[in-house]
């Protein structure tokens, strides 16, 4: 019988578990999925590294994500645009007639921008408990005082950020909801692949793939967890599916959680936010650009295409579908998606644009073992909602993941902490963060 049971080997999964083993206690990991790593899914079929799942380290001040892969020797990039940022890093802006900006263009766009996000705060500040994003924006696009076209990328902009920051519509985001949206220094990318950070922290741990739990019964002297063909049995468990399984009842807990978790399960959104790679024989885009935008009406529903040829080594860029348009693609075939993402690209570079030779498409919408991409604080939900889904139950059952960590929910780091966070309660002592990368090493394929 183990001292602890870890639902998930994901990131936060991991983590827990090495902090937990190195405290002295016996940890059996119960993984789904026929790999270790969630939502952090490195594909190297091609022969160099395509992040299907997670891709930046967003903000690497006081992250401790940066001592770590650096412990690790994980390379990493600069790449200071992922977190949907309007400039700081050279983007090719086009406007509404795919007319490339020129540097005065650029300068007052930058200028809008800062401007409405003041008054979004302002208005965000004010806002009545249940309003959305979609309203406080348009009160701050109001009090701008912008006209027609300057109004139109603004409102754009907003809608954008909310598809990719929490993979959803900006009408289904709390007016709080990119309240904790700040990245502290430079963001990264790694072009060894991100999956090497929680398969280098998982060596050593029992692991068991290919274990879908599917029932939890609990009481203060214990935990039976139920698998499709195994039952395990611990002093205690910690869950760190991802929200969209939580939410859909993908486990049977027995007896039902408490409110003060279910609550948050309930009001917390999961987002939907797919990739589209899309690699070239030949580069056709600008040297030294971050990221190719599309603003505007036209920039709907493509508008931001991110050069990772860095990555690669090879010409490629990365596109993304976040809410609606990510489920509605995610019924399309292959084919249709990819001709699809490229009439926003020949709308601005013109027809001769070549096809793709190679494509990667990503659909975390239907992933039975996601059921998203990550959390978002809904309408009617709050940031402390995150924190409060990682409240413990019964002294024996523990929650973790990115949805459980409010400052920094929806990214690795966060992820980390709350994995983190349930080890230090469990062994009821601080444990220095630092310690992680102890005897991690990364493994080969």
């Amino acid at each position: 019988m183990a001292d602890t049971i870890v639902i998930g080997a994901g990131i936060a999964g991991v983590t827990a578990a090495r902090l937990l083993q190195a405290g002295g206690q016996r940890v059996v990991v119960l993984e789904a999925r026929d790999r270790i790593g969630g939502r952090m899914w490195t594909d190297r079929t091609a022969g160099f590294s395509v992040d299907r799942g997670a891709s930046w380290i967003h903000g690497l001040t006081d992250n401790p994500l940066t001592e770590l892969v650096a412990e690790l020797g994980m390379d990493a990039v600069e790449f200071t645009v992922g977190s949907y940022q309007a400039g700081g890093r050279p983007i090719a802006d086009f406007d509404e007639e795919h007319r490339r900006f020129d540097a005065d263009e650029t300068r007052r766009w930058l200028a809008d921008i800062d401007t409405a996000d003041d008054l979004l705060l302002q208005a965000s500040a004010a806002s009545a408990p249940g309003e959305t994003y979609a309203d406080v924006s348009e009160r701050a696009i109001a009090a701008s005082g912008f006209d027609g076209l300057r109004a139109a990328r603004v409102r754009a902009f907003h809608r954008h950020r909310t598809e990719e920051q929490c993979g959803t519509d900006i009408d289904r985001v709390a007016a709080h909801g990119l309240d904790e949206d700040a990245i502290d220094g430079d963001e990264v990318i790694l072009p060894g692949g991100y999956d090497v950070l929680p398969r280098s922290l998982a060596a050593g741990l029992d692991i068991r793939l290919g274990q879908q739990v599917v029932a939890v019964k609990w009481s203060e002297a214990g935990v039976r967890v139920e698998t499709a063909s195994d039952v395990f049995e611990a002093a205690r468990a910690v869950v760190t599916v991802p929200l969209g399984v939580l939410k859909a009842g993908g486990i049977r807990f027995a007896p039902e959680l408490p409110e003060v978790v279910t609550g948050p399960i309930e009001r917390l959104g999961m987002g939907v936010f797919d990739k589209v790679f899309l690699r070239f024989a030949e580069r056709f885009w600008e040297d030294g650009v971050y990221a190719i935008r599309q603003h505007g009406e036209p920039g709907f529903p493509w508008h931001s295409w991110y050069d990772v040829s860095a990555v690669s080594g090879e010409p490629m860029l990365l596109t993304f579908a976040g809410g609606d348009w990510a489920r509605r693609i995610e019924a399309m075939d292959d084919d249709a998606i990819v001709a699809s993402a490229m009439q926003g690209l020949r709308a601005n570079y013109g027809d001769a644009v070549p096809d793709p030779i190679a494509h990667w498409i990503t659909r975390w919408g239907g992933d039975e073992f996601s059921l998203g991409s990550y959390s978002y604080v809904a309408a009617g939900a709050s940031h402390a909602d995150h924190d409060a889904l990682a409240t413990p139950v019964g002294g024996v059952l523990h929650f973790a993941g990115e949805a459980a960590w409010s400052t920094d929910p929806a990214t690795v780091h966060g992820a980390l902490l709350s994995g983190h966070r349930a080890a230090e309660r469990i062994l009821g002592a601080e444990i220095p963060i630092a310690s992680l990368a102890e005897g991690a090493r990364p493994e080969s394929d």
